[in-house]
Formats: C-alpha cells, sequence, structure tokens
C-alpha cells in the first residue's frame, strides 16, 4: 500500500499521511515531517487511486507513462522557506498535483536552475535527466527574461503564478499587485492618512506602482524620502522600521509590499521605546501569520488556494495539448481589516 510506505518512509502514520495529501484544509505542525512525507511522495511517485490505475492499465509501466510530474521553480529566494508567501502557495500546489493524479516533482532555486541549464545535454547530464523527468515547470515569482526560452526548450509546458503579469510570455495566473495596492493605498487614504511610507521592491514593480499612482490620484504629493526600497524579507521590514524611528519627520501609516516586511515592521515598532508613535501598516498577500501578530496586520489577501488550482488546472490542459496559445487567469484581491490601522487624528 503506496501510503503505508510513505508513512514507512516519513516515520509517522498512515492517517497522518492521508491527512497532508487528501485533506487541504489541514495544516501539519511539524513542517519537517511535512516535508519528509513529500519527499517520499517524490522518491515513490506516488499519485492517488494507484490500484485502480494499476488495474485500468494493467501493469507499472503505462502507469508510469499515465502519470505527468511538474518540477516547480522559485525564481527570487534562495530556499522555500524564506518567502511566507510562496511556501504557502506551494503547499497548496502539491495538495492541488496530487488531487488531480500528477507527482510533484523537484523545487528548484534560480542557482540550480541555471545550472541544470547550463549543463551539457551528453554525457553524465543524460543519465541524470532520464532519472528525472518532469513534464512541465511551474514558476513561482517573476522569471528572468534571459531564462524563458531554455525554459521552454527543456520543459515545454510552462505556468507562472504571481503578482505581476509577462507580456504573455508563457501561461500565467495572477492577482495584480497594482490593484491590490490602490486597495490597500486607497483604505490609509479613507482612514485620513497623508504621509505614507513605501517599504518594498521599486524597480517598477506594481505594486509600487500602485502605490505612487494612488497618491497622484489623490493629489498628494510623492516623497522619496518615505520610500525604502528593500527585497521584502523580514528582517529588511525590520531594519527600514528602525530607520523611520531614527528620523524626525515620521509617516503616519506604513504600507508594505507584502506581509513579511510587515511582520519585520511590527516586530521593530514592539521593540520601540517611542510608545506615543504607532503608525498604521498595510501589507498584502494575507499569509497565515499575518493574523497571528500584535497587533493583527491588515493585508490584502491574494487568494493562494486559487492560484495554485487554476495553475494546475493550465499546465495540465497544455501538457495534453487542450491549448497552444499562452493564456492569462486573473484573480481578484480583497482588503482583510484587522487591527493594524488606525483612523489619523
Amino acid at each position: 500500500m503506496s501510503l503505508k510506505r510513505i508513512a514507512d518512509m516519513a516515520g509517522t502514520s498512515v492517517a497522518t499521511v492521508s491527512r497532508v495529501l487528501n485533506q487541504p484544509e489541514y495544516h501539519c505542525r511539524d513542517k519537517a515531517l511535512e516535508n519528509r512525507i513529500w519527499q517520499a511522495v517524490r522518491e515513490i511517485s506516488y499519485t492517488p487511486n494507484n490500484a485502480a490505475r494499476m488495474l485500468k492499465k494493467g501493469n507499472e509501466k503505462d502507469k508510469e507513462q499515465d502519470s505527468l510530474c511538474f518540477d516547480v521553480f522559485l525564481t527570487r529566494s534562495m530556499h522555500i522557506s524564506q518567502d511566507l508567501f510562496f511556501s504557502e502557495i506551494y503547499d497548496e500546489l502539491k495538495k492541488e498535483m496530487v488531487k488531480e493524479h500528477v507527482i510533484p516533482g523537484r523545487i528548484l532555486t534560480l542557482l540550480e536552475m541555471t545550472e541544470i541549464l547550463e549543463m551539457p545535454e551528453e554525457g553524465r547530464f543524460a543519465s541524470r535527466r532520464e532519472k528525472h523527468h518532469a513534464d512541465g515547470l511551474i514558476l513561482l515569482g517573476k522569471c528572468p527574461e534571459a531564462l524563458i526560452d531554455p525554459l521552454k526548450q527543456k520543459y515545454g509546458n510552462l505556468v507562472g503564478i504571481d503578482r505581476n503579469p509577462t507580456n504573455f510570455a508563457y501561461d500565467e495566473v495572477i492577482c495584480n499587485g497594482e490593484e491590490a495596492s490602490v486597495k490597500a493605498m486607497n483604505y490609509l487614504i479613507g482612514l485620513g492618512h497623508r504621509k505614507i511610507a513605501y517599504i518594498g521592491d521599486c524597480s517598477y514593480e506594481a505594486r509600487y506602482i500602485g502605490y505612487y499612482q494612488t497618491l497622484h490620484a489623490h493629489r498628494i504629493p510623492l516623497d522619496y524620502h518615505n520610500i525604502y526600497p528593500t527585497g521584502q524579507t523580514r528582517q529588511e521590514g525590520e531594519e527600514s522600521m528602525e530607520a523611520i524611528l531614527a528620523g524626525k519627520n515620521k509617516p503616519t501609516a506604513i504600507f508594505c509590499a507584502n506581509d513579511s516586511t510587515a511582520i519585520g515592521v511590527l516586530a521593530a515598532l514592539k521593540r520601540s521605546r517611542q510608545r506615543k508613535y504607532m503608525p498604521s501598516v498595510i501589507s498584502m498577500d494575507n499569509v497565515k501569520e499575518a493574523a497571528k501578530t500584535v497587533p493583527a496586520l491588515t493585508t490584502v489577501d491574494i487568494p493562494k488556494n486559487g492560484l495554485a488550482h487554476q495553475a494546475v488546472r493550465l499546465i495540465l490542459d497544455r501538457a495534453k495539448g487542450g491549448h497552444q496559445e499562452s493564456i492569462r487567469v486573473e484573480l481578484p484581491s480583497r482588503l482583510i481589516e484587522r487591527e493594524s490601522c488606525y483612523l489619523c487624528i
């Protein structure tokens, strides 16, 4: 029984394996255990209903040919744990793939992907490629333009998940970061804030565009002293907040490009001795940790389960010859009001 084998490999019970693989709402408290379960899934190429499929096909060879495998490309971070947003999407992707009888493949960083693409086609690489063959690639985040054509040649079937659309370079599922930023900014301005800082990527990125365009729409001058370019990590959020605390002309509100940054901002505020200064803080993504901060973080929800579901559907359809032109699916965001934003008095 495959579930029993996975349980033995991961060092847990069959019931726990079943919950992780078959219950989308279940979240394993032991992340290391959950990772071991998914590693075992990849090692034995497990998909649901294997026994029934083997009876239908007649032999193991046919079963393997019938099971598709998709790798995942983490385009920005060095490890999936460094990005709370894409880490939660990755968890949803694994469950969607197993539900659709797809084998979850490797998760590859930019460094690993670059090394793979630079390897020669013959020799040792050929044997490695035969050992692990993926039928498609799911990209998490913006793909470097120089890698798009090589990835298409290697994988054939690509789909991306991001907050920023591409120029239809490949199939993609997005939740528009610019529109989500406008929602966040309009909410702060509606509370009376005019001096709003921005912490995040400023390289003509959709969230930054939404920030300054909303200021312009409300005839609020853009003050570059209130802009803090970062790589959008928790540590950089803390460092940016410490810089704000050290300044004199402090903003009344702070818009962070993602929840990780905002969590760092709130941590720095909690350590601060400036008890009378408590700016409103808003961000984007609605990761699980955002509801546990003190105060609970107001954020714009990006539908992670929906993004994962649509991405798996798109890449499956392309892999099975269902469409050839690049398709973009866009899902809506929504504001989640919590306790970190206040009226500007």
